[in-house]
């Protein structure tokens, strides 16, 4: 017996009209909707449950999810879809996904797909995978994925045959961390990537995730040139932050590696960002490097792989030829990237039990002097296990540091601790409770940071007051302008306000209007809108014509200009100055009318602070809970402090909820490795 069902999911003209009204409240993008309207023009006889399928699955490719899972929409539809979006009262909304959906099984949504020609004709645009529905591209992509990296972990590459030797004299030290000896997984995990096509080592903050690739690099072509000829090497990123990050942090470890001068000169000294690897061609989602025309590499370091997106990593792995290393980093932990797919964490899903064979131990033991032992281990013989290493200690936040053990808390999901941990207080943590929206505290906060000991954790008044108190006498020269601008961009990165969300008075947008208009009052800044001295601006989308890349931010400042004509008055005039991702140091001056895709960012999202590090970084929770708010984005907000972290709280219990729940990005990429064998 067929249940009763909503008008809307039996009439399309009822449906179309549930969609548009749900793109006009910005419910749905308007890409959705018009998918809708074009798949149901190429099938009349397509089911509106069909057609809502497909305009869900599309949405959800926008939430992060590379398929819309049937089953989980309709256990919790209003929650899996993220409708109504953040920022807006459920209470005031009509027509909710879980109104809408009340009483549709699965058994009859997945009836309501059968025989047409949108899923079973050849080159369908869309594929039914269990009770997971997929726009085909994304189908294809995940295909990719599985298929490229099964046949990395079949392959092998030898390893070199004195292997133990050139890791002695890389790692001469046992690993001592507070007076115990301890498992060098870094060892371990530059012995596991010199004998295979594909590896993943991932670890948190500090955990020497850089060390240990630049000690690889140093391992694999020092090796090749003793039999005859270098490697082409080559290091990136997904991001010009975190390309500019590594950038930086490499080159002092490379001038330190106990290696000939010539070998360290085949070492790569910049990073690049993956869409400049790749080649990236202009209003077009191809690439110049493909599987027709591959990179002309043999081993591929990626940083932050936990920011890459299915797409980009199919485009990655078709572009890598065969014989090529690749080698993955990041944190698992970490949340996942903006766009579909959470590569990373569905690969490193096991990688603290570390699923090493028998084999695969005494191998690792053998060459390295180390023993595999942690007490999260647990032996298995999965083929992907064999080419994961976690890093499982931390040199930045060791036992004594607030920060550490917050992050470890959370991590694990323990919210009891993580609140212990917050209410006894440490020199690195505070904690802000909110009484109200226009609470004092929040503003002092804000602007003036806190007090504490010699080195004072900042707020936004510090990057002003540089600004303001060393700005270079008239006529100076163009290198003390270039100091004083770095100086003020430097000052900025002191601090940085987080938010789970974009909208509503917790969110991006109203604490930017709000921090703004703080330091207008307090006479810091000349106005809080438009463009005007010391605002400071994210890059949104990446601008090969300027050299800016999505996630660069840069500041506003008044520089001298060459006189229009001899004879005339000096003038100033307003540049965004951003330093360039090449970790050189050196600036770059662009005009304001040239910059299209940027933003004010006093606030930014947890997602958008990912492979960047701050001295201060506070962290503010919404008033209610929402379906971003888990332990991966706690945990990130807190690991982007270096030094200090301040958690504020607008509401009591909301903290303790998201660290109890975990990102659920849906996607098949586990089960399409298990399918080959390799999961």
């Amino acid at each position: 017996m067929s249940p009763t069902l909503s008008p809307t999911l039996s009439d399309r003209d009822e449906l179309f009209a549930l969609l548009e009204a749900w793109s006009e409240r910005g419910w749905l993008r308007e890409l959705d909707r018009a998918l809708a309207r074009f798949l149901a023009e190429l099938d009349p006889t397509a089911s509106p449950l069909l057609i809502l399928g497909a305009a869900l699955a599309s949405h959800q490719l926008g939430q992060g999810h590379v398929c819309l899972d049937l089953a989980a929409t309709l256990a919790n539809p209003d929650f899996t879809l993220s409708l109504p979006p953040e920022g807006e009262d459920a209470e005031l909304a009509t027509q909710l996904p879980s109104q809408v959906l009340a009483g549709l099984t699965a058994e009859h949504w997945l009836a309501a797909y059968a025989g047409s020609s949108l899923l079973e004709a050849d080159g369908a645009p869309l594929v039914l995978s269990g009770t997971c529905l997929y726009l085909r591209r994304y189908w294809d992509y995940e295909r990719r994925v599985a298929g490229n990296i099964g046949e990395r972990l079949r392959a092998t590459s030898a390893a070199p045959a004195d292997l133990s030797v050139r890791l002695a004299t890389l790692f001469p030290e046992p690993f001592v961390l507070d007076g115990e000896r301890l498992t060098d997984w870094q060892k371990l995990a530059c012995a596991l990537a010199a004998q295979g096509r594909f590896t993943l080592i991932t670890g948190g903050p500090g955990t020497g995730k850089t060390t240990t690739v630049v000690r690889l690099l140093a391992l694999l072509q020092e090796a090749a040139m003793a039999a005859g000829a270098p490697l082409r090497l080559s290091l990136a990123a997904p991001t010009g932050k975190a390309a500019a990050r590594l950038t930086e942090s490499i080159g002092g470890q490379v001038a330190s590696l106990p290696v000939s001068d010539a070998v360290r000169e085949q070492i790569p000294s910049t990073v690049t960002t993956l869409h400049r690897l790749l080649g990236s061609r202009p209003d077009s989602r191809h690439f110049r490097h493909d599987a027709g025309n591959p990179l002309p590499l043999d081993v591929l370091v990626v940083d932050e792989a936990s920011m890459i997106d299915l797409e980009m990593m199919a485009n990655l792995l078709d572009a890598l030829p065969a014989h090529a290393r690749l080698i993955l980093l990041g944190d698992k932990d970490q949340l996942a990237s903006v766009e579909a797919g959470a590569v990373l964490g569905d690969l490193c899903r096991e990688a603290e039990a570390g699923g090493y064979s028998a084999s695969t131990r005494a191998w690792l033991e053998a060459q390295t002097g180390e023993r595999v032992e942690d007490p999260a281990l647990v032996p298995g013989e999965q083929a992907l296990a064999q080419h994961i290493v976690m890093l499982r200690h931390s040199r930045r936040f060791g036992s004594g540091s607030g920060i550490g053990r917050l992050a470890r808390a959370v991590n694990a999901g323990d919210a009891s601790t993580a609140r212990s941990t917050l209410v006894a207080g440490s020199g690195d943590l505070h904690v802000l409770r909110l009484s109200g929206e226009q609470d004092r505290a929040l503003e002092r906060l804000l602007l003036d940071g806190l007090a504490s000991g010699e080195r004072k954790p900042q707020g936004y008044a510090h990057y002003l007051e540089v600004m303001r108190h060393e700005r270079p006498e008239p006529g100076a020269e163009s290198a003390a302008w270039d100091t004083w601008a770095g100086k003020v961009l430097k000052a900025f990165d002191q601090f940085q306000l987080l938010c789970a969300v974009r909208k509503g008075p917790w969110g991006v947008e109203g604490l930017n209007e709000r921090i703004a208009q703080a330091l207008l009052r307090r006479g810091l800044l000349e106005q809080d809108h438009g463009w005007y001295e010391g605002r400071p601006v994210l890059v949104t989308r990446n601008d090969y014509s300027l050299g800016l890349m999505n996630g660069d931010i840069g500041i506003a400042l008044r520089l001298p200009e060459p006189p229009e004509f001899p004879g005339a008055p000096p003038r100033q005039v307003l540049r965004v100055v951003f330093p360039r991702n090449d970790g050189s140091g050196a600036l770059r001056h662009i005009l304001p009318s040239r910059l299209g895709a940027v933003e004010t960012v006093f606030a930014m999202t947890v997602h958008k602070s990912q492979g960047s590090e701050f001295a201060h970084c506070a962290l503010i929770l919404p008033d209610t809970l929402n379906p971003v708010l888990t332990k991966e984005l706690v945990y990130t907000g807190i690991t982007r402090a270096r030094d200090w972290f301040s958690l504020i709280e607008s509401r009591a219990g909301i903290f303790e909820q998201a660290v109890q729940r975990r990102v659920e990005r849906r996607s098949g990429l586990g089960e399409s490795l298990l399918g080959t064998g390799l999961r």
